[in-house]
């Protein structure tokens, strides 16, 4: 389907951004046909920006960046919804969404998966979650076993402080395995949940 550019004077459209695992509307910018085959290339979202008069990727400045998982056009072909991870906060405010929302509790471990996605494409020898990826699945998987065993030691203890940061650690490398595979939390809650209703 074509996008309507044409429909408006300026040839610009409405792209709104939201978040692909939180589902949080971001922001909305404008684009282009330029800024919109540019985001495609690059797998960076990139706007018209109208104030500078130019072409602008989000992030280009701070490294904020949102990299684009998927789009759709509403039933007119005149807006755009991208689906992104996005690299930091989104507003140059420093929250999380343009309309002042800063609620990473809200589904943390939904945030926490887009951070993981972030950090293992990143050139950074100090990243941690990086340097697994590197050390491909079968470590990742060891790492997973190593905290699961560590975890159950603690539970025959009683030092709540001791077995719930191994809880944590067993959570986030569990986390770190299903990002390995390409698999996500919320496929495993929908399959709780289908369990559940049988």
């Amino acid at each position: 389907m074509k996008i309507a550019f044409d429909k408006f004077a300026d040839g610009l459209v409405p792209a709104i951004i939201q978040d692909h695992l939180t589902q949080k509307v971001l922001m909305l910018g404008y684009m282009n046909q330029m800024a919109f085959d540019q985001t495609l290339e690059t797998g960076k979202v990139t706007f018209y920006s109208r104030s500078k008069a130019r072409l602008w990727t989000k992030g280009e400045e701070s490294g904020n960046y949102l990299n684009l998982v998927s789009y759709s056009l509403d039933c007119d072909s005149d807006a755009i919804l991208f689906k992104v991870n996005p690299v930091g906060p989104v507003c140059h405010t420093g929250s999380d969404t343009c309309w002042n929302e800063i609620n990473k509790t809200e589904n943390f471990l939904a945030y926490l998966e887009g951070i993981i996605e972030s950090r293992k494409s990143l050139q950074d020898g100090n990243s941690y979650v990086r340097s697994l990826f590197d050390k491909g699945i079968n470590k990742i998987a060891q790492k997973v076993g190593e905290e699961a065993v560590e975890l159950i030691i603690e539970a025959k203890d009683n030092d709540k402080d001791k077995f719930l940061n191994e809880a944590a650690d067993l959570l986030f490398h569990y986390l770190l395995l299903l990002n390995s595979k390409d698999y996500t939390l919320e496929e495993v809650i929908a399959i709780l949940k289908q369990r559940h209703q049988k």
